[in-house]
């Protein structure tokens, strides 16, 4: 496949026209994107911190202080060691935290965070409040590297590989366009490294989400591999750079290497060293209880979910039902009253209960007629009656009548 596949991101910022300075004066896609994940991930602490059984107040504040020094130290790093020619010309620029972030450096900043909790608040129990936050770190990880390919500040090497974004979109620099540009016709693009670094930590994100609910792991055992496994990444990414000399801004070298690759010896000697002194901390027992405890309970909530969901849907079904129900009974009305067309057959009954109905209604009308007879019968037997009492004077007469005619 030739040719660059991937479409250009193109974002506009949404003006709040509300005569506020830069960058406060817009509503930046980079921005929305970055605190997402700041959000996002700093909830998914907090909740693993409770599924551990952690303080939440001590979480918080932990989180408050890595994130916080954590910003601090990627402008810092990104002013000192990527645009020094700025900070040349403007020292003010070092305060201008939003004008610049650098990965390495937010890297930087969080472990100098964690060294000034501990100092600040004279607490040396940590390591289960990192590891946790490091567990949840690539989720974040991945909003944040979406912010970058939003605004494309990590552009990379010229390609004609399936790989390269197209930067060369014609449509790219024309005012009041935006969404996903995609040219067939575009035979030469570049790569954009952090659209393709979001795409990599999607697998790593995934996979912690999956190991921690199998399982608690050793303190240290999230940190480590997210060290290990991302300095090796971004050291192979960062020779993709755009090369000096370009028609764009590009990372300065240093013997042949970007600073990021410099740093990237230094966090996979970090990882290495905090996985071989997470053997000496191992979960508590007491987490596997817990975490067993709450995943009965989060199924019993859904259990009790579902059955809510069951029980409203069969009210919902009732409630339908008895509209049709009344139509039913009320076309049965109106056929009984309405005399049947000429040829018609009368209608059967449908039902058991529609037959007794009928029934009944058959033999009323002779109940009545043998009620009506019983009147006749008793007046047709009161004269016979009457007659034979007339008649009985007459033969008692007649009795001593045949008795004087035996005596004669």
């Amino acid at each position: 496949m030739s040719g660059p596949s991937i479409p250009y991101i193109k974002l506009q910022e949404i003006p709040l026209n509300l005569g506020l300075p830069s960058p406060l004066d817009s509503i930046k896609p980079f921005g929305i994107l970055v605190a997402t994940g700041v959000y996002i991930g700093s909830v998914l602490a907090m909740r693993r911190a409770k599924q551990r059984g952690l303080d939440q107040e001590k979480m918080s504040n932990f989180i408050l202080y890595v994130v916080g020094i954590g910003f601090i130290g990627a402008h810092v790093f990104d002013a000192v060691f990527y645009t020094p020619d700025k900070l040349l010309k403007d020292p003010l620029y070092i305060f201008k935290l939003w004008m610049g972030l650098s990965s390495y450096g937010g890297f930087l900043g969080s472990i100098i965070g964690v060294f000034v909790y501990k100092w600040v608040k004279r607490d040396r129990d940590v390591f289960a409040y990192v590891d946790t936050i490091c567990s949840a770190f690539p989720v974040s990880w991945v909003f944040g590297r979406a912010g970058c390919a939003s605004v494309h500040d990590h552009p990379g090497r010229e390609t004609s590989s399936w790989l390269g974004m197209q930067y060369y979109h014609p449509e790219v620099t024309q005012k009041g366009t935006w969404g996903l540009l995609y040219d067939p016709a575009q035979t030469v693009g570049r790569f954009d490294l952090g659209f393709i670094e979001m795409v990599l930590t999607i697998p790593l994100a995934t996979a912690f989400v999956i190991l921690w609910h199998r399982k608690p792991r050793n303190y240290g055992f999230y940190a480590g591999w997210q060290c290990v496994l991302y300095a090796p990444i971004r050291f192979v990414l960062d020779f993709y750079r755009i090369e000096e000399g370009g028609p764009m801004d590009a990372d300065p070298r240093f013997l042949g290497l970007t600073p990021a690759q410099f740093a990237c010896f230094g966090l996979a000697a970090i990882g290495f060293y905090v996985l071989s002194l997470s053997k000496k901390y191992p979960a508590p027992a007491s987490w596997a209880a817990q975490a067993k405890e709450i995943e009965e309970e989060e199924a019993a909530l859904l259990e009790a979910e579902r059955l809510e969901r069951k029980a409203i849907e069969a009210k919902r079904k009732k409630r339908k039902a008895k509209p049709a129900a009344a139509s039913t009974t009320e076309k049965k009305s109106k056929a009984a009253v309405e005399p049947p067309a000429k040829g018609s057959k009368p209608a059967q009954p449908n039902t058991e209960a529609e037959a007794d109905s009928k029934d009944e209604a058959e033999s009323e009308p002779e109940t009545k007629a043998e009620s009506q007879e019983e009147p006749k019968e008793t007046a047709q037997s009161t004269p016979d009656s009457d007659a034979g009492s007339k008649d009985a004077p007459a033969a008692e007469k007649a009795k001593p009548a045949k008795a004087s005619d035996e005596d004669e």
